[in-house]
């Protein structure tokens, strides 16, 4: 009887030992790093603008319960063509491309699997055509970052013209927002299929010298803050537009400042994906970056070149870069989400 009791007692300290242990690993934090069970790894999808956005938001299935809002940013929670995302705006610019990524890696426990950035781009291929580069830089090619080995090799089997479904006739664009979705085909039609291109070099610049180029709620497909699809009070966000526009000189001439001439190791050139990728390096997770040409070769209505083209062909860029997204995820989910 002696001996039971005694090995009841070890047993009661034992446990009492343990749970001290547990609690005091939770206060501190310890345990708190681990992710729960249900965990989904989800991949973080970005893009700077409404109109980049906007077809992502489409075509993903949300859960509106579980938007978080970081500051003025918004990260929409959901799937996309079955994978677990969270999307979401950086707004124009590396400095917010930089805030934004930062903010997202720093606020979800449960750790991405992978970063993606989907949006349009100036080039000296055709427009219409996206590009897949395999390295990025963010200071004029004086230092590279490159793009997941794995990730890109899961999109080099994409490259060509025939893999992903690419507009060639130019959609109705709405530079105000009030009708989102709309893709009515114009007369504008390229007179060279559009194709996907894995390989060259990406370059991001900073036409804003620094600064954090303000999104305007409102604020049209460009300037916006938050995707279009979403809006539920269009003539709000007109009217916001026709009060905010005027009061942001730095913006429109930064947007619109002219871009770096193509090189012949610059297959790309934008003003986010760079700093993303040297982001998500940082936290170790895994990038590719994913633009379509919204200003390049093969314009049939022969304009001169940005910011006039990117006007005319930012939709069917927009829309292209979201399709050679949607179909990455897809094929990198069936390869096992490989990094």
């Amino acid at each position: 009887m002696t001996q039971t009791l005694g090995r009841l007692r070890r047993a009661i300290l034992a446990s009492t030992i343990v749970a001290g242990v547990l609690a005091g690993a939770l206060s501190t934090g310890a345990l708190a790093a681990t992710p729960p069970p249900s965990c989904d790894h989800p991949v973080l999808v970005l893009s700077a603008m409404p109109l980049e956005l906007n077809p992502l938001i489409a075509n993903a299935k949300l859960v509106p319960s579980r938007t978080v809002r970081i500051d003025d940013r918004k990260f929409y929670v959901g799937t996309l063509d079955g994978v677990h995302v969270v999307l979401a705006l950086t707004g124009i610019g590396p400095v917010n491309a930089t805030a934004t990524a930062t903010a997202a890696f720093e606020h979800f426990r449960c750790s991405f699997a992978a970063a993606l950035f989907s949006g349009v781009a100036g080039s000296s291929a055709y427009i219409g055509d996206v590009i897949v580069p395999q390295r990025w830089t963010l200071n004029n090619g004086k230092t590279w970052v490159g793009t997941d080995a794995a990730m890109f090799s899961v999109a080099s089997r994409l490259a060509g013209a025939t893999k992903v479904k690419l507009l060639q006739d130019l959609p109705v664009g709405d530079a105000a927002c009030l009708c989102g979705g709309v893709d009515a085909p114009t007369p504008v039609h390229l007179p060279q299929r559009p194709q996907v291109r894995v390989g060259g070099a990406g370059q991001t610049t900073d036409p804003f010298g620094g600064h954090s180029a303000p999104c305007v709620w409102g604020g049209g497909d460009i300037a916006g803050c938050e995707p279009c699809v979403l809006s539920g009070d269009p003539a709000r966000d007109t009217a916001n537009f026709g009060a905010n526009a005027p009061a942001l000189p730095g913006l429109i001439q930064g947007v619109f400042a002219p871009t770096p001439p193509a090189t012949a190791t610059s297959t790309a050139q934008d003003e986010e994906t760079a700093a993303v990728d040297t982001v998500a390096h940082r936290y170790g997770v895994p990038f590719l970056g994913v633009r379509a040409v919204s200003d390049g070769k093969g314009d049939p209505l022969h304009l001169p070149g940005f910011p006039v083209q990117f006007f005319v062909y930012r939709q069917l860029a927009g829309d292209n870069a979201a399709a050679v997204t949607m179909a990455f995820l897809k094929d990198w989910a069936a390869a096992g989400r490989p990094t």
